[in-house]
């Protein structure tokens, strides 16, 4: 193929990188723009309009079409964080710690963010858990790696909550979702990722907690939002409730593919234009 690496960035302009610091400036001001990405030519595309791009473990279902994030590793997160800040020059590059790298003991979870920080030069790690991981947050963030959290609906705990269920639809359920945000907070993340909350919780927490709350289902009270990029390009015919659909790529991928498959069956592709010719006295 004749793409290169400079056509697949969109803004040639030299940029520097959000910092953790920068992005936590952002409480309270203009939304903060997040969506995932997990390839070079997707990051360069995303990068010029987004403050903030995550390589997420739902890698494994976008990508691989796993059931759930549990079965992703750290080295699928690592070859795609490599890709993921080939293509990103301006946007904040923030990769998630898989299931089973991070929870047995603050030691294990530093091994494992500095080897995804220096292998694939992202700039922050995302894990999720609340109060009980704030004590991991904190021994991390001393010692120089940034964190963005993640409370709420935490996919990786899917099984012992009880599928994907919005939290907080109750007010009885406000106060452990509360207490999450504001300890990771405290512990000294940038950020934290509010996912699948009701909207007066969503809006109690982003009031509460002194960093940035990121929404995903976590309706317009939050300081940002982030989706999953396939999923808000029409990629695939699941719709969850809280995605709007920006644009039908599925639907278009799927045209083009059809009408590739016509011209070849019928030969008009490759036609006269793209074939090349003899040069010279064999012309």
């Amino acid at each position: 193929m004749s793409t290169t690496p400079q056509d697949l960035h969109v803004d040639a302009r030299p940029a520097r990188a959000l910092t953790a610091k920068e992005i936590m400036a952002r409480k309270g001001g203009t939304p903060i723009v997040c969506l995932t990405a997990y390839v070079t030519p997707m990051a360069a595309r995303l990068d010029k309009h987004c403050d903030l791009l995550l390589v997420g473990d739902s890698v494994g279902m976008v990508l691989y079409g796993m059931e759930s994030t549990l079965s992703v590793t750290i080295e699928d997160m690592i070859r795609h964080g490599r890709a993921v800040t080939r293509g990103a020059k301006r946007a904040m590059v923030v990769v998630d710690m898989p299931f089973g790298t991070y929870e047995e003991s603050k030691e294990q979870a530093f091994r494992n963010a500095a080897r995804i920080l220096s292998e694939t030069g992202a700039a922050a790690v995302k894990l999720e858990g609340g109060v009980e991981m704030a004590e991991t947050v904190r021994f991390l963030v001393n010692r120089g790696i940034p964190v963005l959290g993640h409370v709420g609906l935490m996919p990786q705990a899917v099984h012992t909550n009880g599928g994907y269920g919005a939290r907080g639809r109750t007010v009885d359920e406000w106060k452990p979702i509360i207490d999450d945000g504001k300890a990771i907070a405290e512990a000294g993340a940038f950020a934290v990722v509010l996912e699948g909350v009701a909207e007066p919780l969503a809006r109690k927490i982003t009031d509460e907690v002194p960093v940035p709350v990121i929404g995903i289902g976590a309706s317009n009270a939050c300081d940002g939002q982030i989706l999953v990029t396939e999923d808000m390009m029409g990629l695939f015919a699941i719709n969850p409730k809280f995605v709007k659909r920006f644009a039908e790529i599925g639907n278009a991928i799927e045209g083009a593919i059809e009408a590739y498959a016509g011209e070849v069956r019928n030969r008009t592709f490759p036609g006269e234009e793209h074939t090349y010719k003899m040069r010279g006295a064999n012309a």
